[in-house]
């Protein structure tokens, strides 16, 4: 019988009487305490590893991408595919292939949206001017570094900037690039961070090097002087404001209007956009053209198109015959993303720090930075020639008796014991006893060893210039200077974006329509009728939906404006010109659904004018009436609708035009009623101004019920009810009737 094999013993941990403080227990804190300890660091690391560039003018997406391309050799090798490129930069930026090919796509010289492009490229790569032509993808095109990338890796291997370990710790990569210029200032930099953005719009490279000497020979110098303002990549025209600049320089805030270039062909008679604002695209234009078309605001063309292709950008808008070509441009300066605006934030990290500067600081920091680099790149050098001193100094020693230096070799028994046996033979120390112990068999004569030797003095002569450059200021910002003539002279470039005096701005935009005379009605209900006199000698009856009526009848032109006043104490201001031509036999236009009225409001009043003269007298329930000018309805921004439009602390009974001064009379609930001339108010320019008292109210819950302007005649006539004093309660009026005239309705 087999024997049963023994189990092993299980093994029970003993229970543990350890005790853990505050395990299982929920703390509460206030939210702030959360957010800092959660939120902030994420905040942190999205502001200074992504979305700002440094003082060299790189994120670091951007930097990681350069320099791969200049580990590859692309700066002087010939064109690899871009998919090479991004395989090898996920080596220092692992956040896909994607976002790395999208941001070597920005730099390079084919999208076309800096001003002097980083990288070299072959295929397509979109236009920043286009937001529906999509790049090819990487496996397609090809791409190298620029020339102009010499300047940004020229002193990179001197111990110029620092190194830090790659995200894996399997590699190094420059915190910073030795950037001989100052790039921060030459190509545009936008960013969204959290909580703070960047915007640094492109300067002129030149005008960007010629300031930044002129500010390193004096500190006072005005930029303005050399830096004519913002140079954008597509060109177009800047609307110059020298106060404008002058801020941004000053602070790094402000912003930059542009406006598009256009050539008209008088033959097809055709408007040729050729460049627009950097802020837009070609399909944004078309599209607000288009939607302009169907609002009925644009009239005078016949078709608009995109006619871009292999020469360049082009927008075609076809016009109507005998239309003025700089006029009509004029209008869609005002009404199109054609004249936009960049809004300027130089928000920019220094030493890790997000910080917003001027022009004049980003200037200053970058001089810093530079003279830190090229003082770390002499440093560099000094350290080398100083090192191949001290060995030709040790070879010099041996020149004494080169037979000894043999002979302590050849009788040495142990290569170990041959260094020491030359640092006792010579006094020289381990250094420069190796370098003597490396010499080739061939090198012991005395012809080579002087030649060697012969270095010594000019290798003094060298470090001690080395050293006056370390300690001399004014050497090293020489050397910068000097550096920056010889990039503005290799690279720089013609402006781009041309200037337009401030004058050009501000043209006045004429209303195309044409004038000619024409009559308003309004319903109570709230339509609207704009008909022509010849309509209405063909048929003059009006129609309304059932229960509605005629609430006002008044004479104009085609050119018109009209407020209309609402019941939410609000004025939608329009023209007549934007109503179609109509007929007595149709319903109208329905104000509030036309004028986009919100939710519950109807329109009160109608008030004709071409040129905001007169006064507005304003009646209320509580016997009051304020006086306006009417010109403070007028606005330069063309707003449409104004709110606080007359005091809504009463109701309001009626609103009167007076061209400047009428008798009105006013009738109360109680059956009284005043007249009086309306110079008795004076006019107020706060439009809800609540007014003065004009009717007394002696009767509890009595109201002032209506107000309405009377001629001469009926003052004579009803002279009984003539105040020459305000407010007044006024003579019982019971066998008066009203005059034909329009009041409000509830």
């Amino acid at each position: 019988m087999a024997k049963k094999k023994k189990e092993p013993e299980k093994k029970i941990a003993p229970k543990s009487n350890a005790y853990i403080e505050g395990a299982g227990t929920i703390v509460e804190e206030p939210i702030t305490v959360t957010l800092e300890k959660n939120y902030m660091p994420y905040a942190v690391s999205v502001i200074v590893s992504r979305a700002f560039p440094e003082i060299d003018g790189f994120k670091p997406s951007h930097r990681k991408l350069l320099y791969t391309m200049y580990k590859m050799g692309l700066l002087t090798g010939s064109l690899t595919k871009s998919a090479n490129i991004v395989g090898q930069t996920m080596k220092l930026n692992p956040h896909g292939d994607g976002a790395i090919y999208e941001t070597m796509v920005r730099l390079a010289r084919g999208n076309e949206a800096l001003l002097h492009p980083y990288v070299m490229s072959k295929g397509n790569f979109g236009k920043a001017y286009s937001r529906d032509m999509a790049y090819a993808a990487s496996r397609y095109t090809e791409a190298k570094l620029d020339p102009i990338c010499n300047e940004l890796f020229r002193e990179i291997d001197r111990d110029t900037v620092d190194f830090v370990p790659n995200y894996d710790n399997t590699l190094m990569e420059p915190s910073l690039l030795p950037v001989t210029f100052p790039s921060i200032l030459v190509n545009a930099n936008v960013g969204i961070g959290v909580s703070m953005a960047s915007a640094i719009c492109p300067f002129n490279l030149s005008e960007i090097c010629e300031t930044t000497i002129s500010l390193m020979r004096n500190p006072e110098f005005n930029a303005l002087e050399t830096l004519k303002g913002p140079d954008f990549p597509g060109g177009a025209f800047m609307l110059y404001d020298e106060e404008e600049l002058d801020r941004i320089y000053r602070t790094g805030r402000g912003s930059i209007k542009l406006r598009a270039k256009y050539n008209f062909d008088k033959s097809s008679n055709c408007i040729e956009v050729t460049e627009i604002p950097a802020t837009t695209t070609i399909e944004a234009i078309i599209e607000k053209i288009i939607a302009l078309v169907k609002a009925g605001k644009i009239k005078e063309i016949t078709a608009v198109r995109d006619e871009t292709d292999l020469n360049g950008l082009k927008i075609a808008i076809d016009l109507k015959r005998g239309i003025d070509a700089d006029k009509f441009m004029n209008k869609l300066f005002k009404l199109t993303p054609l004249q936009d605006t960049y809004s300027c934030n130089f928000n920019l990290l220094v030493h890790g720090y997000p910080k917003v500067l001027g022009v004049y600081d980003i200037l200053k920091e970058w001089v810093e930075f530079r003279k830190g680099c090229i003082k770390r790149g002499i440093a560099y050098d000094l350290k080398k020639k100083k090192d191949k001193l001290h060995l030709l100094k040790g070879l010099e020693k041996i020149l004494l008796d080169i037979d000894k230096a043999i002979k302590i070799v050849r009788e040495t028994e142990e290569e170990a014991e041959v260094v020491p046996n030359l640092m006792i033979g010579f006094s020289i120390d381990e250094i420069q006893a190796e370098f003597v112990a490396e010499i080739k068999l061939r090198h012991l004569n005395r012809e080579h060893i002087l030649k060697r030797t012969a270095e010594i003095k000019d290798l003094i002569a060298e470090i001690q210039d080395l050293e006056d450059i370390l300690g001399s200021d004014r050497r090293v910002k020489n050397m910068i200077i000097e550096q920056l003539k010889d990039v503005s002279k290799k690279y720089g470039q013609p402006r781009k974006t041309l200037i337009l005096s401030s004058v050009e701005e501000d043209v006045e935009v004429e209303e195309e329509a044409p004038d000619y005379q024409c009559k308003f009605f309004l319903s109570r209900s709230g339509y609207f009728k704009k008909i022509t006199p010849q309509s209405l000698r063909m048929s003059n009856v009006q129609k309304f939906k059932e229960g509605d009526e005629l609430m006002q009848e008044i004479d104009g032109t085609n050119r018109t404006e009209i407020l209309f006043f609402t019941d939410n104490a609000t004025v939608y201001k329009t023209k007549a010109s934007q109503f179609a031509d109509t007929k007595a036999s149709a319903m109208g236009d329905f104000i509030s659904a036309t004028l986009g009225f919100d939710e519950g409001e109807n329109v009160r009043m109608m008030i004709t004018t071409t040129d905001y003269s007169g006064y507005l007298v304003f009646f209320f329930e509580n016997g009051k009436a304020a006086k306006v000018p009417l010109n403070a309805y007028e606005t330069k921004t063309n707003r449409k609708k104004l709110t606080n439009a007359y005091s809504a602390k009463s109701k309001l009974v009626n609103i009167v035009y007076v061209a400047e001064n009428d008798f009105v009379m006013t009738r109360s609930s109680n059956g009284r009623a005043i007249i009086f001339n309306t110079a008795m108010i004076s006019p107020k320019a706060t439009r809800d101004t609540i007014g003065v008292q004009v009717m007394t109210l002696k009767t509890k819950g009595s109201l002032l019920e209506k107000a309405y302007v009377v001629d001469e005649d009926t003052v004579k006539e009803l002279s009984k009810f003539k105040v020459k004093n305000i407010p007044a309660a006024g003579c019982f009026a019971k066998d008066v009737e009203d005059p034909d005239q329009i009041t409000l309705g509830d």
